[in-house]
């Protein structure tokens, strides 16, 4: 780490801007990872690793000042001109690398999921505890603008008790797209039960905290398919709420991304966040006057009771706007300032011990217990 911008602890010295290196330059780097953090003041990004010629040229053409090498140890080879390093690579490298920068002295940002297991995450959060260093997991989605209206109607005591949480990311896609994402091979953790399963089941325990059954089931309903590519999952959780969860590709008709069902009313909304999409169109925040992550009016969600936003009933509901943003905005204030990250370690721990009892479940065909942790 910078002897210029940073202490042994860890907490950045408040001057200069700090240097990021990046690992992987696929979807996750190249669309999430180095826009955001290219927008973030504060946050400069220095090295991009990646073997495709073809995506060093595209880092350098989006990213003229940035330096580019073809392996990841050349990154951390570089641990002394650096003041974070970020994982965008595939997720059976997650748990090495993150292991390796830590043990060069660096914070980390990894992409979900952090690890396979529960206890592999763990271990990495014992590590960084004990070098005194931030480890914190990109779970992005806290910050999608329906997620963010549905905890403010939460927070706010609109809804009443929750009784029932509904939550989907359904896709239409008939034809297996390939690659490590869609592997069969156990070691590559390919699936959407560990892909976008690790954004449900993470919104889920920060809205209502700890899980103590779950019960799920996932197929591979696609011909070619190797990783399920359709998951439902019923959690309960200790305080009582129920979570039904959905991912899949196999969708010829999309649900609603939210229903949330409370004791005074419930709250209905339909659609994605847009930002995913603004970045994948090369739109970046702050840059070109627009209102980041703002919605059409058109695509509100719905408060009532009693009836069915399908057939005008309920009152629609301003939406936040998104703000993936915020993200690497607290990552930059917990270098500078120390604190914890705005996702810790030991959440993805928690999300991961739900995944792993979702797996024996569905596998076993039947609920599997979560024992309260002290």
């Amino acid at each position: 780490m910078s002897s210029e911008t940073s202490d042994p602890t860890g907490t950045a010295a408040p001057h200069g801007p700090l240097r990021v290196g990046l690992i992987g330059y696929g979807l996750a780097g190249s669309v999430f990872h180095a826009p955001l953090i290219a927008a973030t003041d504060g946050l400069r990004l220095d090295t991009v690793s990646t073997s495709d010629p073809e995506r060093q040229a595209q880092a350098r053409a989006e990213h003229p000042q940035v330096r580019t090498v073809d392996t990841p140890q050349a990154v951390l080879d570089r641990a002394a001109d650096l003041d974070l390093i970020v994982l965008a690579s595939p997720n059976k490298t997650h748990v090495p690398l993150a292991t390796a920068a830590l043990e060069a002295g660096l914070p980390v940002v990894v992409d979900k999921p952090l690890a396979a297991t529960a206890a592999e995450a763990e271990k990495l959060a014992a590590l960084a505890e004990e070098r005194g260093l931030l480890l914190s997991v990109f779970q992005n989605r806290r910050w999608d603008n329906d997620f963010r209206t549905v905890r403010r109607l939460i927070e706010d005591g609109v809804l009443g008790d929750i009784q029932r949480f509904e939550s989907r990311f359904e896709r239409w896609r008939p034809q297996p797209k390939g690659g490590w994402r869609e592997s069969g091979d156990p070691a590559e953790l390919g699936g959407l039960l560990y892909d976008l399963g690790s954004h449900l089941v993470d919104q889920a325990l920060t809205l209502f905290g700890p899980v103590v059954s779950v019960y799920a089931e996932s197929d591979i309903r696609r011909p070619g398919a190797e990783a399920d590519d359709d998951t439902f999952l019923a959690l309960t959780h200790a305080s009582g709420v129920r979570s039904h969860l959905w991912v899949s590709a196999t969708t010829a008709m999309l649900g609603p991304r939210f229903r949330v069902l409370g004791s005074r009313a419930g709250y209905v909304k339909h659609g994605l966040d847009p930002q995913e999409a603004a970045l994948r169109e090369g739109l970046r925040p702050g840059t070109d006057g627009t209102e980041w992550g703002v919605e059409p009016e058109s695509c509100r969600g719905r408060l009532g009771a009693g009836s069915s936003p399908q057939t005008g009933g309920g009152e629609p509901v301003p939406t936040l706007p998104g703000d993936y943003p915020a993200y690497y905005a607290a990552i930059a204030r917990a270098l500078r300032e120390g604190g914890h990250p705005p996702v810790t370690a030991t959440e993805a721990a928690a999300a991961l011990r739900v995944l792993e009892a979702a797996k024996l479940s569905a596998t076993e065909g039947r609920t599997v217990r979560i024992e309260a942790r002290p």
